[in-house]
C-alpha cells in the first residue's frame, strides 16, 4: 500500500503514484480519464511543491440518463507502527474478517467499492443505469488544497451534466446502515499572547512580569463553561432551533450510550440522554481547545516563562451560523475579556479556517432512492444521521455546482478512522459494494422532472 500521507511532504512521491494508480485502474475499465493538474502548494519555508493531480473519470454519456458524480479521496492520515498499531499500517492485513490498514475505511475501501460497483455492471454485460463520473483527490486530509478552484474551473465542462453528487467519506453510527444528511462546519482560531522579548527564567523573573501564559489560560477559560455552555455572546442565539420533527428523528435512531462511553473510555458524558447527546454531536456548535504553541511540552521540568504563546481552538459551525460573523464575535469577545485583565501583553486573534456546515433535505428523491437501496440490500430501513465533523467539499459542491448531494457511508461505527488499527470489515465492504450497485439502479428510477 502506498504511504499516501498528504500531511508529510516527504511522502509526496507516494501520493503522486497513488493518483496514477487510481487513474490507471479507471482507464483499464474503459473510462474517459484525466489527471487534472491543480498547481502547487507553498510550504512554510517558502518552497513550492506540486499538488497531487485530481483524477476525473467518466463512464457512459447517454443524455437520456441521469448522471451521478462520486467523490472520494485516496490520501490518508499519518500512521506509524510505533503509534500502537498491531499490524503494519501500510500493509493491508486481514484478521477475523476485518481488513486493517491506514486509509482502509477513510477513504480507500469506499472509493474501491464504487469502482467495483461500476465493474460489476461491466462484468455482467449490463448497461450502467446512470452515467457515472468520478472525482478522486489526494489532499482531503489536509484541507483539499486546490480542489475548490478545480471544481469552479470545471463547473461548465466536467460537471455541467452532473445531476447528483454522492459522497461516501463517512461512517454508520451503529450496526444499522445509515444515510448522512448533514455535517458541521469548522472555524479554527489562533489566539496569540505576546509579552517580554524573550523567554524568561521563572526563578529570576517570576513575580515581576505579567506572564503571557497566565493571560492566555485566563481568556481561554471564558470560552466555555464546565457544563459545555458556549459563553461567547451571539453564538448560541444564531443556532437553528431543534424542531419537533427533528427531535422525533433523533429519538428513533439506534444509538447505545453505554457502548459509546466504553468505546471512548469515559465514565461520564456531557449529556446523559440519547437525543441531547446526538443533538450536541451534530446540530449544536461546540468549542474545543486543541493546544498551546510556544508552551513547554517536553518530558521533564523546565522553569521557563514563555514570551509568546498561541492557543489553538475551534468552534464547529451549524446552521444558521455564519463563519464571518463567528470570526467577529470571537475576536471582539476575546479582546474585551483581555482588556479587563489590564495586561501590558498583546493579544492577536486570527481565524485560519472558516468552513461552513452542510445540510440536505431528507425528503429529496436521492434519499428516497437511498432508503430503497438499503432496504433491498440489508432488509431494513437506514438511520438518517448527521456527522459532527466537517467535509468542506460538500458545501463547495452545493454552492458551486448547485446540485443535490447525498452522503452514503459504508464504514463501520468502530472502524477507528484517524486512529490506531483503522479497519474496514469484509462484511461492510462487500455489502457496501452491493449497496452502491443497488443505489445506481434506484437513482435511475428518479423521474427526470424532479431534477
Amino acid at each position: 500500500m502506498f504511504e499516501s500521507d498528504s500531511s508529510n511532504v516527504l511522502k509526496r512521491p507516494d501520493l503522486h503514484r497513488m493518483m496514477e494508480m487510481a487513474a490507471q485502474k479507471l482507464r483499464l475499465m474503459g473510462g474517459t480519464v484525466e489527471l487534472v493538474d491543480i498547481g502547487e502548494q507553498e510550504l512554510p519555508d517558502g518552497q513550492t511543491l506540486a499538488l497531487p493531480k485530481v483524477v476525473t473519470a467518466q463512464f457512459g454519456n447517454d443524455s437520456s440518463k441521469h448522471t451521478v458524480c462520486v467523490y472520494g479521496h485516496v490520501d490518508v492520515q499519518p500512521a506509524k507502527l510505533e503509534d500502537g498499531w498491531a499490524t503494519d499500517p501500510y500493509n493491508l492485513t486481514d484478521i477475523n474478517g476485518n481488513l486493517y490498514g491506514r486509509g482502509a475505511s477513510d477513504n480507500k475501501a469506499p472509493v474501491l467499492a464504487w469502482i467495483h460497483a461500476v465493474e460489476a455492471y461491466q462484468a455482467l454485460n449490463m448497461e450502467l443505469p446512470v452515467n457515472v463520473k468520478f472525482v478522486i483527490e489526494g489532499m482531503e486530509e489536509t484541507g483539499s488544497n486546490g480542489l475548490d478552484a478545480m471544481i469552479l474551473a470545471q463547473r461548465d465542462t466536467f460537471f455541467s451534466d452532473v445531476d447528483y453528487i454522492i459522497i461516501s467519506d463517512c461512517s454508520w453510527l451503529s450496526r444499522r446502515p445509515a444515510l448522512t444528511y448533514g455535517t458541521r462546519g469548522n472555524c479554527y482560531f489562533f489566539a496569540e499572547v505576546e509579552g517580554p522579548k524573550q523567554d524568561l527564567h521563572s526563578g529570576v523573573y517570576g513575580g515581576t512580569v505579567i506572564e503571557p501564559m497566565t493571560d492566555l489560560i485566563g481568556i481561554l477559560d471564558t470560552l466555555i463553561s464546565p457544563s459545555g455552555k458556549i459563553l461567547i455572546p451571539g453564538i448560541r442565539e444564531a443556532v437553528a432551533p431543534l424542531s419537533d420533527e427533528e427531535w422525533k428523528m433523533y429519538q428513533d435512531i439506534q444509538f447505545d450510550i453505554d457502548s459509546y462511553k466504553n468505546k471512548i473510555g469515559v465514565s461520564q458524558l456531557m449529556y446523559n440522554n440519547k437525543v441531547d447527546l446526538l443533538a450536541h454531536m451534530w446540530r449544536y456548535p461546540t468549542v474545543s481547545i486543541h493546544g498551546i504553541e510556544g508552551a513547554f511540552s517536553d518530558p521533564g521540568t523546565k522553569t521557563v516563562i514563555p514570551a509568546k504563546v498561541t492557543a489553538k481552538f475551534s468552534i464547529r459551525q451549524v446552521p444558521n451560523m455564519d463563519p464571518a460573523m463567528v470570526k467577529k464575535q470571537v475576536t471582539d469577545y476575546l479582546h474585551s475579556v483581555f482588556a479587563k485583565r489590564k495586561s501590558p501583553n498583546t493579544l492577536k486573534v486570527t481565524m485560519v479556517i472558516g468552513a461552513k456546515p452542510w445540510l440536505a433535505d431528507t425528503q429529496h428523491p436521492l434519499y428516497e432512492a437511498g432508503k430503497a437501496a438499503v432496504k433491498r440490500v440489508f432488509g431494513m430501513d437506514p438511520d438518517l444521521i448527521r456527522e459532527g465533523g466537517t467535509i468542506p467539499i460538500a458545501r463547495t459542491f452545493q454552492d458551486v455546482i448547485e446540485k443535490s448531494i447525498i452522503m452514503m457511508p459504508i464504514g463501520g461505527f468502530d472502524d477507528g478512522l484517524h486512529s490506531q488499527n483503522e479497519k474496514m470489515s469484509r462484511y461492510n465492504y462487500i455489502e457496501g459494494t452491493k449497496l452502491f450497485i443497488a443505489y445506481l439502479n434506484e437513482v435511475s428510477l428518479i423521474k427526470k422532472t424532479t431534477v
